[in-house]
């Protein structure tokens, strides 16, 4: 009998840094952030605590290593944005952009996890060489596609700080209208330039995104402003010197 038990069970999955860390992120994308502890981890995938640390150092080589998988995904998004053709650099860096986007919408937690980690991730790398390979076959020279990559920041891997965030209460999506109005005219006497764009943007135009605000919209529209900057920038370059455009 005791054999015929051990035939019927289901063989137990082995654990690897992997299995681990794609659990991690499914716990973040569940529970925000805080959920993800080593002990919690460590009951999501049925193991003591101390087995994790075999695949995960700790801590800060957990939080790496969610980045590694969302950067990963983020790789997989772009990877079939062709971008051979360098008259369409614009075009293709757009759509990258906004790709790399929708897979940090899925997984909103990690911008802030981003902006924590002290060192580049050979993945990470790996998008900005892209990028700048695109940049280059574009047209650009290595200077002019240095400060592009400066300029475009972290919005080059699709998120960016937002100038207003504020909290449920304060006018967001599913927020009272009366109670963001109210604040409003609270706010005219301090800080009236502020106050006099929100009621003409918000209730002056019934098509408006300012509810507070379209982050998508707004991330666009911004993204866009580079990129005509940017093309201005590089059709402005001299032609012929050395290093000024990349090589045909």
């Amino acid at each position: 009998m005791a054999v015929e038990r051990s035939a019927n069970r289901e063989p137990r999955i082995p654990l690897t840094r992997h299995r681990v860390l794609q659990a991690a992120v499914g716990m973040a994308d569940r529970g925000g952030l805080p959920s993800l502890t080593m002990r919690s981890l460590a009951a999501e995938v049925g193991v003591e605590a101390m087995s994790l640390y075999y695949h995960v150092a700790n801590k800060d080589d957990l939080l790496d290593g969610v980045i590694e998988v969302v950067v990963g995904e983020i790789n997989d998004a772009v990877r079939e944005i062709d971008g051979a053709d360098g008259e369409d650099w614009k075009q293709v860096v757009r759509q990258r952009i906004l790709a790399a986007r929708q897979v940090l919408l899925r997984h909103p937690w990690a911008p802030g996890v981003m902006e924590t980690r002290t060192t580049s991730s050979p993945l990470v790398m790996r998008y900005y060489d892209d990028l700048l390979g695109l940049l280059r076959r574009g047209g650009f020279s290595n200077d002019l596609a240095h400060h592009a990559l400066h300029v475009l920041g972290s919005r080059a891997l699709g998120f960016t700080q937002e100038l207003f965030e504020p909290d449920d209460n304060g006018g967001g999506d599913g927020g009272d209208g009366e109670d963001a109005a109210a604040m409003v005219v609270q706010m005219a006497d301090q800080f009236p330039n502020i106050a006099g764009m929100v009621m003409e943007v918000s209730h002056g135009d019934p098509a408006n995104t300012l509810g507070w605000c379209d982050n998508q919209l707004e991330f666009e529209f911004a993204l866009d402003l580079i990129l005509e900057g940017l093309e201005r920038r590089r059709d402005a370059l001299p032609t012929g010197g050395p290093g000024d455009r990349a090589s045909a």
